[in-house]
């Protein structure tokens, strides 16, 4: 029950960022999750989510990784 592995939300759940009728281009969606964290004051959040995002291997690794840090709709 307390494992560690489990998902417990986004990082900041008081960023919520629209992907739904989004373009679907990984460097657009970079862009609106780094914009939404920095107009929420999460700055050092932002430039270390687009550090991290542009390394990734793959779209779905990056899916995960802006449902890890913001809440989505």
């Amino acid at each position: 029950m307390g494992d560690a592995t489990q998902y417990e939300g986004p990082a900041h759940p008081d960023v919520e960022v629209q992907l739904s009728g989004e373009d679907g281009n990984a460097y657009h969606l970079i862009g609106l999750v780094s914009r939404a964290l920095r107009q929420a004051g999460h700055r050092d959040a932002a430039s270390d989510f687009a550090r991290a995002a542009v390394r990734l291997a793959s779209y779905d690794d990056l899916l995960q990784l802006i449902m890890r840090t913001v809440e989505t709709r």
